[in-house]
């Protein structure tokens, strides 16, 4: 499969190839990574933008000397899909995470209470997600070390206030993210911008529907933005759509539960495994064993598109709630 690289990708590669720095080495190497098409032609390529981004990443605390940090806002990714949950001071960012996880963020009536990120892993069903708790944004001031985060992150949250001036918010936070080159999935992107840009899925979800009568409120939002992408009223007060909150991330992240069988045995339906939709039977070999791919010959599949037990060869399509039995 080719790779077709965009010219933004190609253009961070020169600029790559050019650097003389770690730094700016590294630099290059995270917008190609950010930007890179994902698909099976270019597996190996990714492994490989990898493998050089932790390399001089080495280097480069090697450089700087004493014992290698890890800086704060590089949250590794856990659970099926990483969500940075963003917005302005006050909105219940890090009340929606202490009620969804058991993360302990820091909470107070007061803005910017949260000075850096903090993760927790919220279920949902048989599968996780991490919720990333981030300090706000604001035109007068965000930290620059905000914007790797939120574009490393599978999915964007931009939680508002309800009680606020909720359409001011959710402008102010668009525009904060065109500065970083970040935009939501569908929106145009400016065809000026000399550096790669990102998309992102985002949800908005507008926080303190405590009472019945919010709900007008929340109409009127929608009206006046004319609201184009996924949004959802909730109350972490009330817990009002908290379910439907996890329900519409799992929807965006895109992914797919499939379920694994010994031969002679039942099922193991409690640790799924999370896929991207329309991954392939040999797609999955490669996440299970990397020998498994070589020795693959065939699979039965239980599920809702398939007789019981039917047999399945490497190019099959993963359905949701497949429950697979792979032979090799």
């Amino acid at each position: 499969m080719p790779a077709n690289l965009s010219p933004q990708y190609l253009e961070a590669e020169k600029r790559y190839r050019e650097a003389r720095t770690p730094e700016a080495k590294i630099e290059a190497l995270e917008e190609m990574l950010a930007i890179i098409p994902r698909h099976k032609g270019t597996d190996k390529l990714q492994a490989d933008l990898k493998r050089r981004l932790s390399k001089h990443r080495d280097q480069s605390q090697k450089k700087k000397g004493g014992a290698k940090q890890k800086p704060v806002f590089s949250i590794d990714k856990e659970g099926a899909a990483q969500i940075a949950v963003i917005g302005p001071p006050n909105t219940g960012k890090s009340s929606l995470i202490a009620k969804l996880t058991h993360a302990s963020p820091e909470i107070a009536d007061f803005p910017h209470t949260t000075h850096m990120p903090t993760p927790g892993m919220a279920p949902y069903e048989d599968i996780q997600f991490q919720l990333v708790d981030t300090p706000p944004i604001t035109k007068d001031y965000i930290d620059p070390l905000m914007a790797d985060l939120i574009r490393r992150a599978d999915i964007v949250v931009i939680l508002l206030d309800l009680a606020a001036d909720t359409l001011q918010q959710f402008e102010d936070t668009l525009s904060i993210l065109e500065t970083f080159r970040i935009f939501p999935e569908g929106f145009p992107v400016p065809k000026d911008l000399r550096k790669p840009h990102f998309i992102k899925k985002i949800l908005v979800a507008i926080n303190k529907m405590d009472e019945p009568k919010d709900e007008e409120d929340f109409k009127i939002f929608l009206e006046l933005t004319e609201m184009k992408l996924p949004c959802l009223g909730i109350s972490i007060h009330t817990g009002k759509n908290l379910l439907e909150f996890l329900e519409k991330l799992y929807d965006l992240s895109h992914i797919i539960r499939v379920y694994s069988k010994t031969p002679g045995k039942e099922p193991d339906m409690n640790e799924p495994f999370v896929i991207p939709k329309e991954s392939t039977l040999d797609d999955l070999a490669t996440k299970i064993h990397k020998d498994f791919v070589k020795k693959l010959k065939y699979a039965r599949i239980w599920g809702k598109s398939v007789h019981d037990g039917q047999m399945v060869h490497r190019e099959y399509v993963m359905q949701d709630g497949d429950i697979v039995e792979i032979h090799i």
